[in-house]
């Protein structure tokens, strides 16, 4: 089906074919090129972080993250079950369980309040997931990991230049991710980013990264030859991504400020309808910044938000749920549990509607995407 007005566009600058030209005439098109260098020198400036390093997804900066914390069979990593399955996936492919807890209905993040509960003498790590670019309570899961001596792996794919109490999101625990993947406000096509906010963790991601070998340390002349020392992979994407990626992040501020624009007007003309009581709008807490990532409403249940995507989709308008819960699904039931009352996860899931959102989205898409679902509840 075409749709006049698209769930999402990927973002496009309008630079990109000059700098991936420049990268290919620089004869170093492979990782860890000039345009590499120039979004790292970015990412650690925005973020204040120890280290950051390109990958080629989100999953893959989960995985990076989830080798240097150690993880291994028989531990457990506590998680929400409302997210991606590259949450699970990282922990689950070194042979860790995910420990699956319940959501919070305002935000959809992490029930921080669930979390001791969940512990157990197997517990390595938390992964809390900002949804939406919204932040979860870190206050409290920091001090929940540091009680417990665990690991806190934020997956923030969602929530760059996002924050919690002014400060950044991926920077609260011992590792952060990042997706640039060509739904997020920022694109490479497929793309990451690992946040590393200890220095002693740094040498040990740059040897993973660079498939188990310390040839990092060879380029910086540390050593006078670079060999193989210890597990690893191939994390690093071409400098082409990263020139596309670079395009982008030089007018960052403009991206954000289209999309909060976008943000703001759904807000606004869908607030008649909230205050009806005939949809919920999202909660964003006051201690957090958002980058206006993504705007969805709630229909009363499942069969209502059924026939509200079909309704829009019938007007060329394309509306989308998000993620089924990972316990509820074949893999989650062989690979994790679900610990406690499952509440809220599987109800709100089944009640939320993403509307379009992307860079550029004019006033009048915004418009009509709301005369739409005013129409739909009108009848």
């Amino acid at each position: 089906m075409s749709f006049s007005i698209s769930f999402n566009k990927p973002p496009y600058a309008g630079s990109e074919e000059k700098y991936i030209s420049e990268a290919v005439r620089s004869l170093k098109i492979s990782g860890d090129g000039m345009f590499t260098g120039k979004c790292t020198e970015w990412f650690l400036n925005q973020t204040g972080a120890e280290g950051f390093y390109l990958t080629t997804s989100c999953t893959h900066a989960l995985e990076l993250a989830a080798m240097a914390a150690g993880i291994h069979e028989g531990d457990e990593v506590i998680m929400p079950s409302y997210t991606f399955v590259s949450t699970a996936n990282a922990f689950v492919t070194r042979g860790a369980t995910a420990v699956f807890t319940d959501i919070r209905p305002d935000t959809m993040n992490i029930d921080e309040t669930q979390i001791e509960d969940a512990i157990t003498p197997k517990t390595r790590a938390i992964a809390p997931v900002h949804y939406a670019g919204v932040s979860c309570d870190m206050d409290v899961i920091m001090d929940i990991a540091h009680r417990h001596h665990l690991f806190v792996i934020e997956d923030a794919a969602q929530g760059v230049r996002c924050t919690y109490r002014g400060k950044a999101l991926g920077t609260f625990g011992t590792f952060g991710c990042f997706s640039f993947h060509e739904t997020k406000n920022y694109s490479m096509g497929e793309g990451g980013g690992l946040v590393v906010n200890d220095s002693k963790y740094k040498d040990e991601v740059e040897i993973i990264r660079e498939k188990g070998t310390n040839r990092r340390r060879f380029l910086r002349g540390q050593v006078d030859k670079y060999s193989w020392v210890s597990v690893g992979s191939s994390y690093l994407p071409s400098d082409i991504n990263a020139a596309y990626l670079w395009a982008q992040l030089e007018i960052a501020d403009q991206i954000d400020a289209s999309r909060m624009r976008a943000w703001n007007q759904y807000r606004q003309e869908l607030t008649p309808l909230a205050a009806e009581g005939r949809i919920e709008l999202q909660t964003i807490p006051p201690e957090c910044s958002h980058n206006g990532h993504m705007f969805y409403i709630k229909a009363a249940d499942l069969e209502e938000r059924t026939r509200l995507i079909a309704y829009l989709n019938e007007r060329g308008i394309q509306a989308l749920f998000h993620y089924v819960p990972l316990h509820s699904s074949e893999g989650g039931r062989l690979y994790g549990r679900f610990h406690g009352e499952d509440k809220w996860t599987t109800r709100e899931s089944a009640r939320l509607v993403r509307l379009p959102m992307y860079y550029q989205i004019s006033e009048d898409e915004v418009s009509c995407v709301v005369q739409a679902v005013r129409d739909f509840y009108r009848k």
